[in-house]
């Protein structure tokens, strides 16, 4: 699902689908080869200095930021860039916690539990209650794993899926079900509470042979309600709606045994600002 860059399927220069053929200035194809070496030394240091430059640019703090037009042209938004600080310090059953009592840590740790919550492992009696105990605030956890397993557990919902009363796939499959965040943004924050939006791509279905359920995307916007617990982060509610949803792109779709090799391959991160 990863876009591909453009450019690369327009041809030729600059898109239009003509080519650009860059002709040897005079005296220089055949010329003194120390106007050659002089040339390629001002073009190595050109890069190392374009390079230093960019490197600047990219550590350069939000409030260093300025824009070429007026100030009603800047971005209200804030950027999503990593800021290099170390988002948690521990984990608990393999899910990162221990999120800093800021707007940053906030935003951590929504993202992270939205992995989890949207993982696999949900589908999982064990796993299943490891994840909601973790991720949910305690008093919310005792009523909201009841309801969990009502829908997790059912026969009928994991028949249609394919999956066993275990969620475990049929020989020869694998079962994907893995959140893929895009962004993040605080709706609210204080120092007890927080509302963060978690928009991300969802990858759904069973990747094998003989698959009637076949992997593919959704968009989604989670809002996660969170509460500030024993010194961390933890969920007190959620509302999801979908979109927003880009334009797909005209690519092949793997085949079932590209798909569960990807995913056996290529693990999951720790999202976090």
């Amino acid at each position: 699902m990863s876009l591909g860059d453009d450019h690369e399927s327009s041809g030729g220069y600059g898109g239009t689908g003509q080519t650009r053929t860059r002709l040897p200035d005079s005296g220089d194809a055949f010329g003194d080869p120390r106007r050659r070496s002089s040339r390629s030394l001002v073009t190595v240091v050109g890069v190392v200095v374009l390079l230093i430059a960019a490197i600047a640019f990219a550590n350069r703090g939000d409030g260093d930021t300025e824009s070429s037009g007026s100030g009603s042209d800047k971005a209200e938004s804030s950027a999503t860039a990593p800021t290099g600080k170390q988002p948690v310090t521990s984990k608990t059953d393999d899910i990162a916690t221990g999120y800093a009592h800021t707007e940053q840590g906030a935003q951590s740790a929504a993202t992270n539990y939205g992995i989890a919550l949207g993982s696999a492992d949900m589908y999982n009696l064990e796993k299943r209650h490891a994840i909601v105990n973790t991720v949910y605030a305690p008093d919310v956890a005792a009523t909201q794993l009841p309801e969990f397993d009502q829908v997790y557990s059912k026969e009928s919902f994991l028949e249609k899926l394919g999956l066993s009363k275990d969620g475990a796939a049929p020989s020869g499959q694998t079962f994907v079900s893995r959140v893929v965040p895009v962004g993040t943004k605080v709706a609210s924050y204080n120092n007890s509470t927080a509302s963060v939006a978690l928009w991300y791509t969802s990858l759904f279905g069973l990747s094998g042979e003989g698959s009637k359920n076949p992997v593919t995307e959704s968009w989604y916007t989670t809002t996660y309600q969170l509460k500030w617990v024993d010194g961390d982060w933890k969920v007190t509610g959620f509302t999801q709606k979908d979109g927003p949803v880009p334009v797909g792109r005209d690519q092949r779709a793997s085949t079932a045994e590209d798909m569960s090799k990807a995913v056996e391959e290529y693990g999951g991160f720790t999202y976090a600002r």
